[in-house]
């Protein structure tokens, strides 16, 4: 299933020693290093071999415009089998205010790709923006996503699929939000069997450094004496679904500490503890841009998180 990991993948050496460079400068010009990373990372992607795999894309789940999905559906085979039961949604970031589930026709696909390629189906979600859905609409877009690939992703004469939430930056506030929050968990959402926040913003904060303050006002409003009661690392105790963290070597100021901050409130309020992870090396872009370039550390770690996780129950929810 998995190949050998190669540290930064596919990329030049020229590429990767660059990577290397800017790593500890990540946070000096996030705009131009993530930029970078997207347009070295982006033709590596595309050379896999993603034989097999059939996409359908732009299908809708709900009624607004960006309400749709893409998804991806593995070769039939033993990895596929031994997937049964188990979709991959996974949800991208973009600072509340921007982003798309394909930014140029290979990140985010490569996320989806590389999942279907072991043995999954993956669903790669876009959402509504804060402009049109402040909070939670985004949390209430994975909800209506999730229920979906259950009700439509379902093979006949199989129990419902459970659907494994990955959440990537803004994407992982949504994520976290739909699962943890008990104002927004009043709506049930059917058969999560498991949370992955990958360098996702976790705590509401306008901090002066914080290079997406704009987006944060954006989506979780002007009023900032609500920001604590809205941050989802405020609500880390209230489900026990299983959990893993991961977090880059070099993020976006404060992401890494929010994300430390929610594995030590999630461990404190449950017996089987998260998971936390570091990606040494990458940064909060390549940490997803990476997969499908040949390294697949995350991606093992992943597979091995979710090999773990409890015998399939068809009816599993978030428990508060």
């Amino acid at each position: 299933m998995m190949g050998i990991d190669k540290p930064h993948g596919g990329l030049s050496a020229e590429n990767a020693r660059r990577l290397d460079e800017i790593g500890p400068k990540w946070a000096d010009d996030i705009n131009g290093h993530r930029d970078f990373v997207i347009d070295v990372y982006s033709p590596v992607v595309a050379r896999a071999d993603n034989a097999g795999i059939s996409v359908r894309r732009d299908i809708a789940y709900g009624a607004h415009g960006r309400n749709m999905v893409d998804v991806f559906t593995p070769a039939d085979g033993p990895e596929r089998r031994r997937r049964h039961g188990d979709i991959v949604l996974f949800v991208h970031g973009g600072a509340f205010v921007r982003g798309s589930k394909s930014r140029n026709g290979h990140i985010y696909d490569n996320v989806c790709y590389w999942f279907a390629r072991q043995g999954y189906v993956a669903v790669n979600v876009e959402y509504r923006l804060a402009h049109d859905a402040p909070y939670p609409g985004g949390a209430e877009d994975v909800a209506r996503a999730a229920d979906w690939a259950v009700t439509n992703l379902r093979e006949p004469g199989a129990p419902a699929p459970r659907v494994l939430l990955v959440g990537h930056s803004a994407g992982g506030t949504h994520v976290a939000t739909c699962v943890f929050d008990p104002a927004f968990r009043a709506r049930p959402v059917a058969n999560i069997g498991a949370v992955v926040l990958v360098s996702a913003r976790l705590r509401a904060d306008v901090h002066p450094d914080n290079p997406n303050a704009a987006g944060v006002k954006a989506y979780f409003g002007e009023n900032a004496g609500l920001y604590e009661e809205r941050s989802p690392v405020t609500h880390a105790h209230c489900a026990d679904v299983p959990l893993m963290i991961v977090v880059a070597e070099y993020e976006n100021p404060y992401l890494d500490r929010y994300g430390a901050e929610f594995f030590h409130r999630a461990s404190q309020a449950r017996a089987i503890k998260p998971r936390f992870v570091q990606m040494k090396g990458h940064n909060h872009t390549s940490i997803v841009a990476h997969f499908n370039s040949g390294e697949e550390t995350l991606g093992a770690a992943m597979v091995g998180f979710f090999d773990d996780l409890p015998a399939h129950d068809s009816d599993r929810s978030p428990s508060a």
